[in-house]
């Protein structure tokens, strides 16, 4: 069985002087690397436990610890950089009491949707098949710099890690795009192509306050993919223009499935929750309630000490999700939202997620949430929370006017509230349970 260290090993033997990795002013060869690797992983070998627990960075170190733990047989377990202390120590405690199967090599602490974190095993093999899924639908190659901006502990970024050092790429590391002043001053690093992974949330950020500036950079993006939420149709069809000629992904995956599908809305249409054909290695079937089913080698292999909750989700090597959806006529996989986020008002069940697209597309709307609130007399309602352009005033009847004219008359929401800031999750999804009961 081969693992991705096995690649890393092979480019330093056979393309030495290849640069890996870029990190601020540190360079560094495929050559170097693996030296540094093999170096931390005979300090790793036999020494304490399996899983290695530590805080994830934005740095070469820290890819070296990465690689070096799976070269010494541990599996590792990279957390948030700010993470508490206490729930650090907690999550110790949960690796070092529970046993980690041998051909483990990562452990990703999740959040679930009942707020408890769930620590996601996934083996050699898995990590392998996700890295071959990209390569094959996306086109990573050695000519490929792939810029990293999210976090390491995530699979978002974390599994473009992988794809690069089998095709020998350059990896590219920022600290995010907070700065986006910093994320272009990164693309002016000189390569033939970049490519790189922004949640649908940091894409946005780039089109309000960056959008001639990344159209400045568009003959040297080859293409850009996103996931973890959903994109707005109107957010698609802005980056289309900002991008025409860059190869744009919208991707199903998740830390517990893996990567699964992928669609090039630039090219093959903005169609929203659409997720393309599955990959090589996966295979997908939609359940008698609808929901989403995933099959594959890029599965994980459980919830770490927690056997009972694995049966839930995984049987029969096949991953049930949450996630509610079809496979159109074309052999595409179509999102329709989460089961557990689905609203019923009225004896109908919403998906807020397509109330939100129209919302998105309505001028000045810069984010929002469609969540359910009680009303004294008619019981349950939509309500659709908002930010504007610089948070300037909208005329709520001109909008409620605008989402009669694409939506069915129990799609549009009773109630509306203007707000400063949409609560997100840390990696970009709209966090529903901020809203709840509230």
């Amino acid at each position: 069985m081969r693992r991705i260290e096995d690649y890393l090993l092979q480019h330093a033997t056979t393309a030495g002087d290849r640069l890996a990795v870029v990190c601020g002013s540190e360079h560094i060869t495929y050559a170097r690397l693996c030296t540094l690797v093999q170096e931390r992983a005979r300090t790793l070998a036999g020494c304490g436990q399996k899983g290695l627990v530590l805080r994830s960075s934005q740095s070469i170190d820290f890819l070296v610890t990465y690689f070096a733990a799976h070269m010494a047989d541990r599996a590792i377990v990279p957390l948030e950089k700010d993470i508490p202390e206490i729930r650090f120590s907690e999550i110790e405690s949960v690796v070092a009491g529970n046993p980690i199967p041998d051909d483990i090599a990562d452990i990703l602490f999740t959040t679930g949707t009942t707020g408890n974190q769930k620590g996601v095993m996934l083996s050699h093999t898995a990590i392998l098949a996700n890295a071959e899924n990209l390569i094959g639908a996306q086109g990573f190659d050695q000519d490929v710099t792939f810029v990293i901006s999210g976090p390491l502990n995530h699979i978002g970024s974390l599994s473009k890690i992988w794809p690069m050092i089998v095709v020998g790429g350059t990896i590219l590391i920022t600290e995010g795009i907070k700065d986006i002043n910093a994320f272009f001053s990164a693309l002016d690093y000189p390569c033939r192509k970049f490519a790189t992974f922004l949640v649908p949330a940091s894409l946005r950020i780039l089109m309000q306050f960056g959008k001639n500036k990344l159209h400045e950079y568009a003959s040297k993006i080859d293409f850009i993919e996103t996931g973890a939420a959903p994109m707005a149709q109107s957010d698609m069809e802005q980056l289309c223009g900002i991008l025409p000629s860059t190869r744009l992904y919208n991707t199903y995956a998740s830390t517990e499935t893996g990567i699964i599908s992928t669609h090039d809305y630039c090219h093959d249409g903005c169609i929203p929750g659409c997720l393309g054909k599955p990959m090589r290695h996966a295979s997908v079937v939609i359940t008698p309630e609808g929901t989403i089913a995933c099959r594959g080698p890029m599965l994980m292999s459980g919830y770490l000490g927690d056997p009972s909750l694995t049966g839930t989700v995984l049987r029969d090597h096949t991953l049930y999700t949450s996630d509610l959806g079809y496979v159109d006529e074309q052999g595409r996989l179509r999102l329709e939202g989460r089961a557990d986020d689905v609203i019923n008002v009225g004896g109908y069940k919403i998906s807020p997620i397509e109330v939100e697209n129209v919302a998105m597309a309505y001028p000045d709307i810069t984010d929002c949430i469609c969540v359910c609130a009680y009303h004294p007399v008619v019981g349950n309602v939509l309500k659709l929370i908002y930010v504007t352009q610089a948070g300037r005033p909208l005329d709520q009847k001109a909008l409620v006017k605008y989402l009669k004219t694409r939506l069915e008359s129990y799609k549009i929401p009773f109630l509306y509230a203007q707000a400063d800031r949409v609560e997100r999750t840390y990696n970009g999804k709209l966090n529903r349970k901020f809203y709840k009961n509230k």
